[in-house]
């Protein structure tokens, strides 16, 4: 029976205990032997750790783990060089001084195995001096891999925590940021004394000195050659996992084919590069193996806090973020501007790329799969509606119902007493164009929430930009809205603007729908649908 490393993240304990591991040790190799500091960003729970436990054991010659693995008829000499692991995971920084007693605990276990200054240092120093003493004692380069090197900031960002020091307040995010930019300047000094450098984290952080303060790291975040160092591709799904697939087969009653489908649309949709190679989030696909059932196991085992903090200083609304062509510069690097939380919701796992332009170089960037979909637009959907956070959930599952029984009579009833609840203070507007923007905001939440459906919002036609569009396996809804209109002014719309043209061969039944909103009421005025086929 196959075991699940779930919560596991020693490479030596899965390789002795017999846990399920997917070979990317050809790709370490290759990470090893063609450069000697990198950084990678990574969501969370996404192999980081894995990734550095392996390499760790790698570097300190631990060749018995590896047999078996593609490293082995790679790796012929298995040296041992003096390891440095640094891992930011399992503490608190929202603590004042954590962070400088973290590292401070760190060097002082250096010091004792390799001894330390003849005088006193600040952190970085100190470390600089522990790894010249361990190149001179070893006779090998050191190895220094630092895990998740950006907790420390993700912890306090935004938060307004202070921190006293000497007398005076400081925001701890300033603080903490200092101190990592003190204790990285040591690879500058160090350069000579190094072999293998690597920093992993959620997000890259474009105004901390370790992208700026010694020799450049190779950032191979979204690099062709290292797109699939953490995750899971289909080939490694269908090759590794074909029992487990079999079995939740039939436990759900379906097809293998139907089960890789599903699996598919629930938890994959990650691409890291230009190749656009899918990968699967292996947290979750781990868990569904485990307890043979698809659930939404990766977003429950964190809330992006964060994130809806960051949010909340933007102006721009979750829709009119996403579906949209990017430059990699517009959200690559985080440079700590609250007004622009793309590059931190993309970090982070929450949107991902979905195609690339080669003539632009530019990429598309949206929610990744059903399950992303889901959690994070209820978390964004309950904070924006506030008082109505509690029934949210239950309205979206009965909408879902309706669209799926092809019952637009049904729908308006739902969304008419959902939108006549809020109160007014919430949809109060000062002008039109957010009175507009608000009603529409509010379709795009309800409608992406329910997740298993594809939503379409302002899509560019040749005659103009439809206002929504679900589609299921029955039914294409095409909604044209209106802000204190009239319902046939906006099926007038849909007819005049050809906007069903495009599914005139489609098998599904299509209705169009005109709604038209009462700024004055803060719901539906009038609601016509017109059936199709």
């Amino acid at each position: 029976m196959m075991k699940y490393p779930i919560g596991v993240q020693s490479f030596e304990k899965i390789r002795e205990d017999g846990f399920a591991y997917v070979d990317k040790t050809d790709l370490i190799y290759r990470l090893t032997h063609e450069g000697n500091i990198y950084f990678l960003s990574r969501p969370r729970r996404f192999g980081k750790s894995l990734l550095v436990s392996t390499l760790k054991n790698y570097f300190l010659g631990r060749k018995e783990l590896f047999e078996g693995l593609a490293i082995s008829s790679l790796e012929k000499e298995w040296l041992e060089y003096p390891v440095f692991h640094i891992d930011f995971n399992g503490s608190n920084f929202t603590d004042p001084g954590a962070l400088d007693l973290k590292i401070e605990n760190y060097i002082s276990e250096w010091e004792g195995i390799y001894g330390g200054p003849d005088k006193e240092m600040k952190a970085g120093d100190r470390f600089a001096c522990v790894l010249k003493k361990a190149h001179e004692r070893t006779g090998r380069r050191c190895v220094v891999l630092i895990d998740e090197y950006d907790k420390p900031m993700l912890d306090v960002l935004d938060t307004g925590y202070t921190i006293t020091v000497d007398g005076k307040q400081r925001l701890l995010e300033e603080w903490n940021r200092d101190v990592l930019k003190g204790f990285h300047s040591v690879f500058k000094a160090a350069d000579a004394d190094l072999q293998f450098v690597l920093l992993t984290g959620v997000t890259k952080f474009a105004q901390v000195s370790v992208f700026s303060g010694f020799n450049q790291p190779q950032d191979i975040s979204m690099a062709s050659d290292y797109e699939t160092l953490c995750g899971i591709t289909q080939e490694e799904l269908e090759s590794y996992f074909a029992e487990p697939i079999d079995v939740m087969a039939a436990s759900y009653g379906e097809s293998r084919e139907e089960m890789l489908s599903r699996l598919k649309r629930h938890y994959d949709g990650y691409h890291f590069s230009e190749r656009m190679t899918d990968v699967y989030n292996p947290f979750s696909l781990l868990n569904a193996f485990a307890q043979k059932t698809v659930r939404d196991y990766w977003f429950a085992s964190g809330t992006p806090t964060y994130l809806i903090r960051l949010l909340s200083h933007s102006d721009e609304n979750l829709d009119e973020l996403t579906g949209k062509y990017y430059d990699p510069s517009q959200f690559v690097d985080y440079k700590a501007d609250v007004e622009k939380p793309l590059p931190m919701i993309y970090q982070s796992g929450y949107l991902t790329i979905k195609d690339y332009d080669r003539d632009t170089g530019t990429f598309l960037l949206d929610l990744p799969n059903n399950e992303v979909q889901k959690g994070f637009v209820s978390l964004i959907a309950s904070d924006y509606f506030q008082d109505r956070r509690n029934d949210f959930g239950g309205m979206a599952r009965s909408l879902y119902i309706a669209l799926r029984d092809g019952d637009p009579d049904r729908m308006r009833g739902l969304l008419a007493s959902f939108l006549a609840d809020i109160p007014y203070t919430m949809r109060r507007r000062e002008d039109e164009r957010e009175r507009e923007r608000y009603f529409q905001y509010t379709f795009y939440l309800i409608f992406r929430m329910i997740g298993v459906y594809a939503v379409i919002v302002e899509k560019p036609q040749s005659q103009g930009r439809v206002d929504c569009i679900v589609e299921t396996p029955k039914y294409v809804y095409i909604f044209e809205f209106k802000l204190d209109g009239t319902a046939d002014e906006a099926l007038a719309q849909i007819e005049a603007k050809g906007y069903a043209r495009p599914y005139a061969a489609d098998s599904r039944t299509v209705h169009c729908i005109g709604v038209s909103f009462s700024s004055e009421t803060g719901t539906i005025g009038e609601w016509k649908s017109l059936l199709l086929k």
